[in-house]
């Protein structure tokens, strides 16, 4: 059986395809363009750049291939800070939600309690 998915799992899981992307990138662009990416470090920090969307444009592919590693590099970039953002936005606006719903359990629970109470005053005037 799979465990169900918690924001913190989701989080896990992300971050560890996006690491796991900006490796191969760089493994890739260095595999695919030796012109330009002629030592691993170098390539990997690349990747890294242009994962985080900085990309300071000192080094670029020239070569088609490299440039399609570029754009799912991007392209998973703008993702995760697209996720991550929603991720937050979505844990703000549950908490504010909960902050002004009344917790359902207790007002049931009042609202048992008022039934009980009329029941209790009804009780009562029967048996006078």
């Amino acid at each position: 059986m799979r465990r169900p998915l918690t924001a913190r799992r989701a989080a896990r899981i992300i971050f560890v395809f996006s690491f796991l992307v900006t490796a191969a990138g760089g493994v890739l662009i260095w595999l695919v363009d030796r012109a330009e990416f002629d030592d691993l470090g170098e390539s990997l920090w690349w990747s890294l750049q242009t994962v985080t969307t900085v990309g300071y444009g000192d080094i670029v592919p020239h070569q088609t291939g490299g440039r399609i590693i570029g754009a799912f590099v991007m392209l998973q970039g703008i993702a995760l800070i697209t996720v991550v953002a929603a991720a937050v936005t979505a844990t703000l606006i549950e908490q504010a939600r909960q902050r002004r719903e009344p917790d359902e359990d207790s007002e049931l629970a009042a609202r048992l309690q008022g039934i009980e109470d009329r029941l209790a005053a009804i009780q009562s005037r029967l048996e006078d």
